[in-house]
């Protein structure tokens, strides 16, 4: 059953402002178009059926819905048992992955609309996406009110949250008339930068150590200097030499950009990766302090807003850009 739910918060610290960006963004101004990802990414008929099931719960982003489908089976194309019958080694069946008790629970309390099996079945995309959507709404996606913990329901996995908080970010496209508060929009990362970000998310739980290279910790630029080696691209090892390596990113944020933080640019005690940037709140995925585990957590990306007791953020680089 992994840890306990309480624990959510504690390790993701995604704070209610992020939250309330994610559903303002996606409910607040009417549906927004997908980004080029989304449209390259997702099936015409899976994006369709995401876009309406999300509807039947407000305040549930259709890009989450549709980071789900794309974390559990690639929209239905994985190839893997369980996806188009059987199950999987866990018992779980269908593009959305539900275990069979599950699945008959929620359709028994939230019987999906009419266009799919009779009755209903966890293999066809109709039923279980709308299925999905029913039980992120009944685990805190309602109102936005707790999505990290709906997530977290679906998978008890903490990388997980991350890895489809981070995709629900690509397949949002960014809006003219957005808010500014502070960060930039998402730019439309690439592979190197998508492979650091989900390596770094799913090192979420595990304690920081100084000087730490992931045996069992991490300090804060082990695991990005470990991000980016996964990414296949070298990067300086602390902090501060990462800073000065650049290239460095005026406002406009992409996922895999690194924030760096410190009294002045040339005392960088810290940095992070960021994985998430919803409606211009920015979340990064970093190892914070001693005491302390691997979480995602917002920050303000306006230079000079006060980090911590004695910090400030200081600017990013982007790394990928050197691939």
């Amino acid at each position: 059953m992994g840890r306990p739910l309480a624990f959510l918060a504690a390790v993701l610290l995604i704070p209610l402002l992020a939250l309330a960006a994610v559903t303002g963004a996606l409910t607040g101004g009417g549906t927004p178009a997908p980004s080029p990802t989304a449209l390259t990414d997702i099936p015409p008929d899976y994006q369709e059926l995401y876009l309406e099931a999300a509807g039947t719960c407000p305040g549930l982003p259709w890009t989450v819905l549709a980071a789900v489908g794309k974390e559990e089976t690639d929209h239905g194309r994985s190839p893997l048992p369980g996806v188009h019958s059987g199950a999987n080694a866990a018992g779980a069946e269908g593009p959305m992955q539900f275990e069979p008790s599950t699945f008959a629970e929620v359709v028994a309390a939230h019987p999906p609309p009419p266009g799919g099996a009779h009755p209903p079945s966890p293999y066809n995309p109709h039923d279980a996406i709308y299925t999905a959507a029913a039980y992120l709404c009944d685990h805190g996606a309602r109102g936005g009110a707790d999505i990290p913990t709906a997530l977290y329901t679906y998978n008890r996995d903490f990388s997980y949250v991350g890895r489809v908080l981070a995709t629900a970010t690509t397949y949002t496209a960014i809006l003219d008339d957005a808010p500014d508060t502070g960060g930039g929009p998402a730019g439309e990362p690439g592979a190197a930068a998508l492979i650091a970000v989900d390596y770094a998310t799913a090192q979420t739980g595990l304690p920081y150590q100084w000087g730490g290279n992931g045996n069992p910790g991490w300090d804060c630029s082990g695991l990005t200097h470990a991000a980016y080696q996964a990414a296949g691209i070298a990067i300086p090892r602390t902090a501060q030499t990462q800073y000065d390596a650049g290239p460095h990113v005026d406002d406009a944020f992409e996922l895999g950009d690194l924030a760096f933080f410190g009294p002045r640019p040339g005392q960088v005690t810290h940095v992070g990766l960021i994985t998430a940037i919803l409606n211009g709140a920015t979340i990064m995925t970093d190892a914070p302090h001693q005491g302390a585990n691997v979480r995602s957590e917002q920050f303000t990306a306006t230079l000079g807003a006060p980090w911590g007791d004695d910090d400030m953020y200081l600017g990013a680089t982007r790394p990928a850009a050197t691939g």
